[in-house]
């Protein structure tokens, strides 16, 4: 006897029922979410320009394209005055350069950061722009002006559009476990911290697990990254109900992962669209990658974690009243992002995410699922709580993990 539940009416009725969801989306907000996407001009490719055409002595300067391995060997065979002196001349290519000395990062994504608050200040004053354009340069320049923060240790930083970042709380060349946390939907340099609902948002995401995992073990040493390096969709419009901007954000993310200083073990923390990302990205991740983590998933572009192709252990989490629930959990003609990562047959390790409220809530401090991400961000998988009150998501986990 065919079930309800997988009945081909049924079936045909959900596919409508994701058609009518995204032609809402597309007529609502898709159309707007893509024209408003442009921002400041584009100071990233002008600098990979310069750089690309300027030298070190009598050296050519390595192609920016070249792998994190070839760029570490090129900044080890410069003096540190060498360093400095590309970093004060080209702060936004060294800034981004995955192979880079991760502290010559930070000082030169702190004179980036510097230069694009003054080209914001100016534009405040900019009596060419409406009066709309002169208020989101003073909401940059004050964004800019707090990550200038102290002892705030920008990774990654571009100005370009409407900006891309990634900070590091922790010792990354010292630590042992890493752990990245990936955002979803809305994410840009306005959106990397709000004060308020400040887990929310990546910076305070970082945060939050940071202490959890310090407060889950002290003795390991841990480091947290805030990645908001990718472009991610713009409301819940097209981009969000396809995967070209996931597709696109694998390649950053598989890279980050690969370039990472040390031999420390790497778990990535996926929230919403950000698991998108994460699904497309997870056949390519280096092996030092032991665990996918998942929360508020919209699909992970896959009907199983099997077809993921991964050897990290894949985990998920949902909380009672998050809406994406309500999204339907399949793919038709590139629209959606498939199965539902909290499903029986999924075969995701379900946690537990008791305490989170709401879509944005699963780094609230006190709640199960950060907990949760901490036990595994510092590889304490015993103390993981699951979903069904047993042990089902922690089972076949060697203790030598």
């Amino acid at each position: 006897m065919t079930s309800f539940d997988s009945s081909p009416t049924l079936n045909a009725w959900r596919a409508l029922l994701a058609l009518a969801v995204v032609f809402v989306m597309l007529t609502s907000t898709g159309w707007t979410a893509v024209a408003n996407r442009r921002g400041p001009g584009e100071p990233l490719k002008l600098a990979l320009s310069a750089w690309e055409r300027g030298r070190i002595g009598v050296r050519h300067l390595p192609s920016p394209d070249a792998s994190p391995k070839r760029l570490a060997a090129f900044f080890a065979s410069l003096t540190r005055g060498q360093q400095e002196r590309l970093a004060a001349r080209y702060p936004l290519v060294v800034g981004n350069l995955n192979g880079a000395p991760v502290t010559l990062r930070y000082r030169a994504n702190r004179i980036a950061l510097m230069q694009a608050r003054t080209v914001e200040e100016r534009r405040m004053r900019d009596t060419r722009l409406s009066d709309d354009g002169r208020r989101q340069a003073g909401r940059r320049m004050n964004r800019f002006e707090s990550m200038l923060g102290d002892d705030r240790q920008i990774l990654a930083f571009d100005p370009s559009g409407k900006g891309r970042a990634a900070e590091v709380l922790g010792d990354l060349d010292r630590a042992e476990r890493v752990s990245v946390i990936v955002p979803g939907v809305d994410t840009n340099v306005l959106t990397f911290e709000r004060t308020n609902r400040w887990y929310s948002a990546p910076a305070g995401m970082a945060e939050s697990l940071f202490s959890a995992e310090r407060s889950a073990d002290a003795d390991t040493r841990t480091a947290v990254i805030a990645w908001a390096d990718y472009t991610a969709p713009a409301g819940l419009g097209v981009d969000a109900a396809i995967g070209k901007l996931a597709e696109d954000g694998a390649v950053r993310l598989t890279a980050l992962t690969a370039a990472l200083p040390g031999t420390s073990r790497v778990s990535l923390f996926c929230h919403s669209y950000g698991s998108v990302l994460c699904g497309v990205a997870a056949h390519a991740l280096p092996g030092r990658v032991t665990d996918v983590a998942v929360a508020g998933s919209p699909g992970m572009r896959v009907g199983n974690a099997a077809q993921l192709r991964t050897r990290a252990r894949v985990w998920a989490t949902r909380d009672r009243d998050d809406w994406i629930q309500d999204v339907p959990y399949m793919a038709v003609g590139g629209l959606g992002h498939g199965a539902d990562p909290v499903a029986r047959g999924f075969g995701a390790r379900v946690i537990s995410a008791r305490g989170a409220i709401g879509h944005a809530g699963y780094f609230r401090p006190g709640t199960e699922s950060l907990d949760n991400f901490a036990e595994i961000g510092v590889g304490s998988y015993p103390a993981v709580s699951c979903a069904d009150g047993a042990d089902t998501c922690r089972s076949d986990i060697a203790d030598t993990d």
